[in-house]
């Protein structure tokens, strides 16, 4: 008898048990419905996301529904980039024979699954190929160039275009809509997000200058077109990525921008430009908030070969003060802030070094001699100039500083409902 009551008991606990590791499991399921490890909570697997390298965090979408909701939120996206490191983004010319597939043995192939902006522009409403000025236009694959322990490594996004890229920003490309005259588009190579700007005015490529910056007080992308009108006054044109309009904004004053030669710089809350090449005792700078342009005073001349510069977020000025001497000044601010010396290079520098951009996790500054093209990166950490050994046969033309994140340009609840 006794042993029967044992027996109903063993089988009551069991039961209990059973019942009770049922009910958590249904309780993670309601949780996590597809997840494989139900119990992991949804931040840690954040943190082990983002530290993903970028290919494999394209495919870590597709794992779960959990998981995709993980990655597409504009806090995870805004973390990847915080922890993504610059790369060079540039065009290299496709042989024309290559994107036909009967061409010579000795020309590498396209790849199959190699996108083109222009046919992803024309997708909407696709006209006649035949006759049009694409048939004709020159082709380039848009890859990057990234650098690691001083070697430098080509990337792929399986990209293809026509038209130049004109400004970069937080991972997305300014690009030539080459389908449309004096047609713009913004693009993230990474995710392939493309869309087409709105006619602005038209000008001459060498009287005009195109920058892309972040509003970080509204999460807003502007695209800023600084041109010459017929009349000799820079004019100045405003595009909100969110409105898709473009607005007129007052210019800078007459003539303080002499020369639209160099790409403008983002940061401390605006875009800057060395207004002529040689003997620039000024910058001229245009506020994102206020839309307004200054004239800010450099600490010292530049000349042919220096450079201003994003370093962690501030406003650099790189200058060669002789042959073997190269200073870095910093701006941290547009109110009253002042420039600061913050280091100077003494080993390993050349007259000809022309400062491209910084690393924005190492912080190592990238340049490139004019005499022969080839690459260096100076180390703050170890105050050391190295060379930086190119992959064979990469010679870079046109180039911008990028990175490569997941961001948009839309507004995040906009972004999460699109899909």
């Amino acid at each position: 008898m006794e042993k029967l009551i044992g027996n109903k008991n063993a089988g009551l606990l069991r039961l209990v048990e059973e019942r009770s590791l049922t009910k958590k499991l249904e309780e993670g399921k309601k949780q996590w419905p597809e997840a494989q490890a139900p119990y992991l909570h949804k931040d840690c697997i954040s943190n082990i996301l983002v530290r993903l390298p970028l290919d494999s965090l394209q495919r870590s979408r597709f794992v779960c529904k959990p998981w995709y909701n993980i990655i597409k939120n504009p806090k995870f996206i805004d973390a990847h980039l915080h922890r993504s490191e610059s790369v060079l983004i540039f065009l290299s010319p496709i042989p024309r024979d290559s994107l036909y597939p009967y061409s010579k043995a000795s020309i590498p192939r396209e790849k199959p699954n190699t996108v083109s902006v222009e046919l992803k522009l024309l997708h909407p409403n696709p006209i006649p190929i035949f006759g049009h000025p694409l048939i004709n236009s020159p082709m380039y694959s848009v890859q990057f160039l990234d650098f690691k322990n001083d070697k430098s490594e080509i990337g792929e996004y399986n990209l293809k275009c026509s038209g130049k890229i004109r400004a970069t920003c937080n991972g997305l490309i300014l690009l030539d809509n080459m389908v449309k005259k004096g047609g713009l588009a913004v693009m993230n190579p990474v995710t392939r997000k493309l869309i087409a700007l709105p006619l602005g005015t038209l000008s001459h490529p060498r009287r005009e200058s195109y920058g892309f910056i972040l509003n970080d007080v509204t999460g807003e992308y502007k695209v800023v077109h600084l041109f010459r009108d017929e009349l000799g006054f820079d004019s100045c044109e405003i595009l909100s990525l969110w409105t898709q309009a473009w607005r007129e904004v007052n210019g800078p004053p007459f003539r303080l921008l002499r020369w639209f030669g160099y790409a403008p710089v983002s940061a401390i809350g605006g875009l800057h430009w060395i207004p002529q090449v040689e003997r620039s005792d000024y910058i001229v700078s245009m506020e994102v908030e206020k839309e307004k342009f200054h004239q800010i005073p450099l600490p010292k001349p530049s000349r042919t070969h220096d450079r201003i510069l994003e370093m962690g977020g501030l406003l650099s000025f790189v200058i060669h003060e002789d042959v073997n001497h190269i200073d870095i000044w910093i701006l941290k601010g547009l109110c009253g802030e002042v420039w600061t010396k913050n280091h100077s290079i003494t080993v390993g520098s050349v007259i000809d070094m022309v400062p491209l951009f910084s690393l924005r996790i190492k912080g190592d500054i990238i340049f490139k001699r004019e005499e022969d093209g080839s690459l260096y990166a100076y180390s703050f950490r170890d105050q050391e100039m190295r060379k930086v050994d190119m992959v064979n046969g990469c010679i870079l033309r046109s180039y911008m500083p990028h990175v490569n994140t997941l961001v948009s340009w839309m507004e995040a609840s906009q972004d999460m409902s699109d899909d």
